[in-house]
């Protein structure tokens, strides 16, 4: 069972904890990112990095969507907060989008990956202030609410690590060639 979010004592760990964690994680890996961004040997590694940050920011994006969001909007009056939040992580989904399908090398791979962490950089530093303390101020039990992020992300590690079912070939997947790609 994996362990994300919870300290190895197996203290539980507040929500905002959680989420600051996968932040310093995701900043971690866009600046060894940029250690390695002149580097023509290293496309390999970028290309393992790039992996590791789309997954990160999915995984991250989809429990505050599922649940963090959720909650606060439920508690505070700040509607146009949560709601630039929102668009914020539509905005990395489509960049994502876009370098699942790029290799290292390709036109544009370094910028979208840059421009990725420029957003995503903005966006940490909006929600660990304005979010984290409207959480805080909300009277929300954190603990509980990062049992639930965890529980969930845990949840979605499983899923998206496991390998896909088998497909049968010839079986037609509602007109497409090909099965459709799990949502973002």
């Amino acid at each position: 069972m994996s362990t994300h979010g919870k300290p190895k004592s197996g203290a539980a760990i507040d929500a905002l904890e959680l989420l600051k964690a996968d932040h310093e994680k995701v900043k971690s890996l866009f600046r060894e990112f940029e250690r390695l961004r002149d580097d023509e040997d290293a496309d390999e590694r970028k290309f393992e990095l790039v992996d590791d940050i789309c997954y990160e920011l999915t995984v991250h994006s989809m429990i505050e969507e599922e649940i963090f969001y959720p909650v606060l909007r439920s508690l505070i009056d700040d509607d146009q907060l949560l709601d630039e939040a929102e668009v914020e992580h539509a905005g990395a989904r489509d960049l994502i989008g876009q370098l699942e399908v790029m290799y290292p090398g390709d036109d544009h791979f370094d910028a979208t990956v840059a421009v990725l962490g420029e957003e995503m950089a903005d966006h940490i530093d909006r929600e660990e202030s304005a979010l984290f303390d409207a959480a805080r101020q909300s009277g929300v039990d954190l603990d509980e609410l990062g049992e639930r992020l965890s529980a969930r992300k845990d949840e979605l590690d499983d899923d998206l690590t496991s390998p896909p079912a088998p497909v049968d070939a010839m079986e037609p997947h509602n007109g497409a060639r090909r099965p459709p790609r799990p949502p973002n």
